[in-house]
């Protein structure tokens, strides 16, 4: 999809007064199974209406788009400009721009060619910790349709995360990607590729990409929070930038039922009851970008994760709502401490 449609899409959605968020791609699985009856909660634009499961597009209600000022992050640590920074602010970034980008991304990766791509001039591309040419990578070789994808669209940032399940040639990978947007152009692409074997840490576990869309639907990744039960931005960046900074101490105000995977598998206990210590802890990750989608209630960090082990490339993803973390998902691989932002 071409920045043209994509932009014709969000004027078109701004017409009707519905901001339509895209929750997943690629045709087989839609929004982690969800049906295609019922209605999603209501968006701050105002608007209702289900998640289509047919045609492998799934639309649930959006908020309005917030734009302006860049945020600061979690007490001024996230980077808001440079390379890695996840995104710079812009008064014509909205949630439909955003996600209509992952769209034309996943389309783009599922046919091999990312000519199609608004791509900005010196537009920096990194997979798996290397600076890379986009398109030319195996993986974008042999990569087919995205069979799953949760998403957190970052409009004061102008920037989007996923973490999404997309087969290479007949193995399902667990896959996480940032796209950094200026004047609706991506001047970042920064992409991890998980396949078997590429996590070696002696605590870590199988991958399971099966497993992130089965538990999807409990999650409800895709969902907006009701307004009266939004963290706010502050919250919501606080919460990663705590645990990264202080792991394993920093992890807190986490649900009965939170669960926690790595690269899908091992569906942990996110460690109920903790009591979020303000100590550094032993880990001490320091996060290169953390994302925020206030709407949906995700935040997202990206970070060199050694906790007693050589460097893994990480991306965290995790839910919030009324006070408390649901699911917290990470996406880690070796590259011995190496991120291609640095």
């Amino acid at each position: 999809m071409g920045l043209p449609l994509v932009l014709t899409l969000a004027l078109g959605a701004c017409s009707s007064g519905q901001d339509p968020d895209v929750g997943n791609t690629g045709g087989t699985t839609g929004s982690g199974g969800q049906t295609a009856s019922g209605g999603a909660n209501a968006g701050t634009g105002g608007a209702t209406g289900g998640r289509s499961a047919s045609g492998g597009t799934t639309h649930s209600t959006g908020g309005s788009a917030s734009g302006g000022e860049t945020a600061s992050g979690s007490g001024g640590r996230t980077s808001t400009g440079g390379d890695g920074s996840g995104g710079a602010s812009s008064s014509a970034c909205t949630r439909e721009l955003l996600d209509g980008l992952l769209d034309a991304y996943f389309t783009a990766l599922g046919a091999g060619d990312p000519s199609s791509l608004p791509l900005a001039d010196g537009a920096k591309f990194t997979e798996n910790g290397e600076v890379l040419e986009i398109g030319m990578t195996d993986f974008w070789q042999d990569a087919g349709d995205a069979k799953y994808s949760q998403r957190l669209l970052d409009t004061e940032q102008c920037s989007a995360a996923a973490q999404a399940v997309v087969p290479e040639n007949t193995t399902d990978l667990p896959v996480a990607v940032r796209l950094k947007v200026v004047s609706g152009q991506l001047t970042e692409i920064e992409t991890i590729v998980v396949r078997p074997g590429d996590y070696t840490a002696s605590f870590a576990v199988a991958s399971d990409p099966a497993a992130i869309i089965s538990m999807a639907d409990g999650i409800g990744w895709h969902d907006e929070v009701p307004e009266a039960q939004r963290a706010t931005r502050e919250e919501l960046t606080g919460w990663i930038d705590k645990y990264f900074r202080a792991f394993p101490q920093g992890v807190c105000n986490v649900s009965q039922g939170c669960r926690r995977l790595e690269n899908g598998g091992g569906n942990f206990s996110c460690g109920t009851g903790a009591t979020c210590a303000q100590g550094s802890g032993s880990g001490g990750f320091d996060p290169r970008v953390i994302l925020a989608d206030e709407v949906r209630g995700i935040a997202a960090g990206f970070t060199i994760f050694d906790y007693m082990s050589d460097g893994h490339l990480d991306m965290h993803m995790m839910k919030m709502s009324d006070g408390q973390v649901h699911a917290v998902h990470a996406l880690l691989r070796d590259t011995n401490s190496m991120s291609g932002w640095d």
